[in-house]
């Protein structure tokens, strides 16, 4: 989790900085398989060198992106969780619970479909 210090400390808000270092905490510990990395400017988990999941902040929410397959896969069980999203990130208000069961689900979805893959994205 060093790798995430700096980004981090660089969260003004010092709730959203809580959020998103729980977030990540709750990553890594549970997917210690996962490597941490920072890659253009946010935290990201990655699996032999394919990525699988990557979180930035934004002034209202925290932003998952599990990219456009994972989002398809799961975009029922997002919207029913009542989260926004695009093809390419799901939208976590700062006032909002975060909903550790889907996010598990779009690490998961992931881990799986990318088993195979050899490129960093799809």
């Amino acid at each position: 989790m060093e790798v995430f210090a700096d980004f981090l400390a660089g969260i003004d808000n010092p709730l959203h900085r809580e959020r998103t270092e729980e977030v990540l905490l709750w990553v890594h510990t549970k997917y210690p398989n996962l490597k941490t990395e920072f890659k253009w400017k946010q935290p990201m988990f990655t699996d032999h060198g394919t990525y699988i999941i990557g979180f930035s902040v934004a002034k209202k929410h925290l932003a998952v992106a599990p990219e456009n397959a994972g989002i398809n896969q799961l975009a029922d069980e997002i919207v029913k969780a009542g989260f926004d999203h695009t093809k390419e990130l799901v939208r976590i208000p700062w006032d909002r619970p975060v909903d550790f069961s889907l996010l598990g689900k779009m690490i998961e979805f992931n881990i799986l479909d990318k088993a195979d893959c050899s490129t960093f994205w799809r």
